[in-house]
């Protein structure tokens, strides 16, 4: 099973939060588990064990959400159709 879509997830959550304790776990039945290291090296889990689009799913909804980028193109034609 390919867990890069998984890996990259966590990646964006380190970035967005900032804290850099954040792992993935695969588990033996193939489901994804993310789990909080702390510094003194013992670590938890953060949900329940899910399948790789659930746990993209989750993943992607926790932390801080990066604002979504908008063209000057976008706000123009969100003008228009207030206008209307």
């Amino acid at each position: 099973m390919r867990s890069t879509r998984a890996s990259a997830a966590v990646e964006r959550l380190k970035t967005r939060t900032g804290n850099a304790h954040y792992a993935m776990a695969l588990r033996s039945d193939g489901l994804f588990v993310l789990r909080l290291g702390s510094p003194d090296g013992s670590s938890e889990a953060v949900g329940t064990p899910l399948p790789m689009d659930e746990f993209v799913h989750f993943v992607n909804g926790l932390g801080p959400q990066t604002p979504k980028r908008v063209s000057k193109l976008d706000e123009a034609f969100r003008k228009q159709l207030d206008r209307k």
